[in-house]
């Protein structure tokens, strides 16, 4: 039983950390001998608004209760995206799941979230600021998220593509103009 304690106070302290956006909530129905039975499925996004976000679904006979499995579920599967100044993409990036394409763009301060409906639940709880998005292709959400999340995880920062390459960030980095300066003054 203290165990279980434990675990509930773990989980307590964890809820302020994470954020959650319900996306979709799907009314299903299953035709039985009596009639028809419903249930519901729920589509939602979770992130600390600090580089990690991730997606789940979760399916039950009340709202609240698909709601809540969708919410685990994300938490479990979150994954973590590099961001420019915590606040855009460090490059633009194509995602895609089935159907599903999107184009996200990275923008310059005060451009704010340029995205359509679920790929905006994204962003927002990923602590984008600044971003362009374009959903190519279909409308359903569950492709629209797992597209948006496919091109976030291809999303690469200078300091993970120098470790990867063996090289310094200021070999990977474009050169600033500030030499060009420095010769003409001499």
């Amino acid at each position: 039983m203290a165990r279980d304690d434990n675990r509930r106070g773990r989980d307590r302290d964890e809820a302020p950390e994470f954020q959650d956006r319900l996306v979709a909530i799907n009314r299903v129905s299953k035709t039985v001998k009596g009639g028809k039975r419903f249930g519901f499925a729920a589509l939602v996004v979770v992130g600390d608004q600090k580089g990690r976000v991730g997606f789940g679904k979760g399916k039950a006979k009340e709202v609240p209760e698909a709601i809540r499995k969708a919410t685990e579920q994300a938490k479990r599967q979150m994954i973590r995206v590099p961001l420019r100044e915590g606040r855009t993409l460090h490059h633009d990036v194509n995602g895609r799941h089935g159907a599903g394409k999107v184009v996200m763009r990275t923008a310059p301060q005060g451009t704010g979230i340029i995205a359509g409906g679920p790929m905006r639940a994204v962003f927002e709880m990923l602590g984008v600021q600044d971003v362009v998005a374009k959903s190519i292709g279909t409308q359903n959400p569950y492709n629209m998220i797992r597209a948006t999340i496919d091109g976030l995880s291809k999303e690469a920062s200078p300091r993970n593509v120098a470790q990867r390459r063996g090289k310094k960030v200021s070999d990977i980095l474009p050169k600033t103009d500030a030499a060009p300066a420095a010769k003409e003054e001499a």
